[in-house]
This record gives C-alpha cells, sequence and structure tokens, in this order.
C-alpha cells in the first residue's frame, strides 16, 4: 500500500495514507465495456480538472483542507485480465479497512464496484447499497461475460441476499431484470430519485455503501459517459441525493463510475465528476466524525 501522496493527487487529498482518515485511489479499467469505452482515463482527468474547482463546498460548509485524505493514485492493473485486476481492487480495499480508513474509489466502468463492495460487506455482513444508475446492472450475463459491467449488481445480490439493495433513476434494463427485481430481490426506483429520502430514513442506523454510476444524470448534463440514456436526473437533483446521504450514520465506502472524459471535449463532464467527487470525500469525512461523536 502507498504510504506517500501521489504527483498528482485530487485538490488538497495530499495527505500521506498513514495520516489519512479517507482514501480515495481510481480505478483505470474499461475492460467489459459494451458500447464506447474511456473510463479509464477518468481517474487522472479528475485530478487534473480538480484543480480548477474551490476547495470549499457551499452545499457541505466544509473544506477540504480541514480533513485528511490520501489520494493513492490509479491501481497498476494488468491489461485484459479481468479476474486478475479485480482481485487487485478487492485487495486494496480490503487493506484500506483493515487499517481504519474509509475508502473512496474512481472508476472505472462499473464492474469495479464489485470488488470493493465484497471487501466492504466481509467487514460490515449488514451492509445496505443505495445504487444511482440509468440501468439495472442485474443481469446474470452479458456478450458472454458472467463479469461484466452489466451483472456487477447481480454479483453484490449473490453477497447482500434479498432487502438490501436500493436502486434509483433506474430507465434501462432488460425486461427479465426487472422482473427478477420486482420478486423482492431488489428496490428498483424507476426514472428518478422519489422515495430515497425515506429509504436513507430506514437505514439511518444501518452500514450503507453508495455507489453512483455517473450516466444517472442526463446527457445533457453529462454527456461524457459510455452508455448515454435520455431521461436522466439533473446535477441539482444528484445534490439533493447527497443532502439526504448527510443524516445517514454509517456511510463505509462510495465510488463514482463510468466518465469516460474524452467523449466530451468541453469538459463539462468532467467537473461534474470533480463536484460530485469533492462532495462525496467530505460527506464521508463528516460520517467518520459523527461514529467518533
Amino acid at each position: 500500500m502507498p504510504m506517500t501522496k501521489v504527483d498528482l493527487s485530487f485538490q488538497s487529498c495530499g495527505h500521506t495514507y498513514e495520516e489519512a482518515d479517507v482514501v480515495l485511489f481510481s480505478v483505470p479499467m474499461d475492460a467489459t465495456t459494451s458500447f464506447r469505452p474511456g473510463t479509464r482515463f477518468a481517474g487522472n482527468a479528475i485530478r487534473l480538472d480538480s484543480k480548477g474547482i474551490e476547495w470549499y463546498s457551499p452545499y457541505r460548509d466544509r473544506d477540504l483542507k480541514q480533513y485528511k485524505t490520501a489520494d493513492i493514485g490509479d491501481l497498476d492493473l494488468p491489461v485484459g485480465a479481468v479476474e486478475d485486476a479485480l482481485d487487485i481492487v478487492y485487495q486494496t480495499t480490503k487493506n484500506i479497512l483493515r487499517d481504519g480508513k474509509t475508502p473512496m474509489v474512481v472508476g472505472g466502468e462499473h464492474l469495479i464496484s464489485y470488488p470493493v463492495i465484497k471487501a466492504v460487506f466481509e467487514q460490515y455482513p449488514d451492509l445496505h447499497i443505495i445504487h444511482l444508475d440509468a440501468h439495472t446492472d442485474l443481469r446474470t450475463t452479458f456478450l458472454g461475460r458472467t463479469m461484466s459491467h452489466a451483472t456487477f449488481m447481480r454479483h453484490v445480490h449473490t453477497l447482500t441476499g434479498d432487502g438490501r439493495i436500493f436502486q434509483f433513476g433506474i430507465r434501462s434494463g432488460d425486461k427479465t431484470e426487472f422482473d427478477w427485481a420486482s420478486q423482492g430481490h431488489v428496490s428498483i426506483r424507476q426514472y428518478d430519485l422519489v422515495g430515497l429520502d425515506e429509504v436513507v430514513k430506514t437505514l439511518k442506523h444501518k452500514p450503507v455503501y453508495i455507489t453512483i454510476d455517473l450516466d444517472i444524470l442526463d446527457p445533457a448534463v453529462l454527456p461524457g459517459t459510455g452508455t448515454p440514456e435520455p431521461g436522466g436526473i439533473t446535477y441539482k437533483e444528484l445534490l439533493w441525493a447527497i443532502d439526504q446521504f448527510e443524516t445517514l450514520d454509517q456511510i463505509v465506502g462510495a465510488d463514482i463510475v463510468e466518465l469516460a472524459p474524452m467523449l466530451d471535449p468541453s469538459g463539462a463532464s468532467t467537473a461534474a465528476a470533480v463536484k460530485t467527487l469533492r462532495e462525496l470525500i467530505l460527506l464521508l469525512h463528516k460520517q467518520r466524525e459523527t461514529r467518533r461523536s
């Protein structure tokens, strides 16, 4: 595990690994991407463009400089070896948790969330998942693969079982996925975030992992993603969701995935990702403060 800051870190997240409470890392992987590739470049694009936004968040009334965050950079992954790459992600997350720190992960494609969640689940067996996305990601196989960005949440369900996964913003998927979810396996809220505040109330005292696929945002807001889906939420709605997360007692990890920066030469998509990451890092630090008090 790296113990010093990387040359290019996100914002003021330049503390050493030993000092940090929250550890940021990125996963440069889009090995199972089925439409438009490019998410492997997200981590360092976000780091570079983070120099263009303030460290202070008026939404949280908190500043990144108040907290100790380590950015250990892009993981070094073997090209084309999906299972080996996922194991590296799993082991990295496991080490961070073992050291009493909170993981904040940047994708990469959404498959990278599975090994992260697996490691978190092993430490928190009562783990619940809040999943913001355009897609269900509940298939058993996709394009001949059992491990895919389109199947990762089905694998998460094999860990958690029924009643632990809450999806919002879903507007795309195979009919079999919706049918399977409706049998009580997964809670799906289609198209928007209605009811998120009520779900958060029920999970207030539970360990919660938050995974955000940036394609939950409408392509008019964030076109730089591999599988854009019209009909998504606005950025203000995403900020509202993060406001709701503030009331949870135990957020034990989070990720944002599926930014493909090269697909949006305007830079607007990367800017949205940067701002979202700032809000989530501050959220995780607030959670740690709450648990200490």
